[in-house]
């Protein structure tokens, strides 16, 4: 009987505040702060979407620089890779035109030694007539 006792009193207590909450109005200062709460979440409320849109916006800068990033090493290797074939082609070219002007001058000495044993053969003639 004890435990029966026990929640009868339980019980009583329950609905004694229930019935206390539901008819005792609130003091005209709980309102206010109540009004002033509610306007303080909503300062916070949009104080968190602008933190938010921050870092949605830094995130997005990121993500860019990294993509500019990659492109840049990618660029950057394509640049060098056309660069090495470039100075290979130059030397390359250097070497033919310095293979021509030796053949040029061998030729210049082989005209000028071809013009001394004709022109000294047609002394020769001219000498003995």
């Amino acid at each position: 009987m004890a435990g029966g006792t026990r929640r009868r009193g339980l019980g009583l207590a329950a609905l004694v505040l229930w019935l206390g909450s539901a008819c005792a109005e609130p003091p005209d200062e709980a309102e206010a702060r109540l009004a002033e709460l509610q306007a303080e979440d909503e300062r916070m409320d949009q104080a968190l979407d602008e933190v938010e849109t921050r870092l949605l916006g830094n995130q997005a800068t990121m993500h860019l620089w990294a993509e500019l990033g990659r492109r840049h090493q990618e660029v950057s290797a394509i640049q060098c890779r056309v660069a090495d074939e470039h100075l290979m082609g130059m030397a390359k070219h250097y070497e033919h035109m310095e293979e021509k002007a030796r053949q040029m001058k061998k030729a210049r000495r082989m005209a000028s030694v071809d013009s001394q044993v004709l022109s000294s053969g047609s002394r020769e003639q001219l000498s003995n007539n």
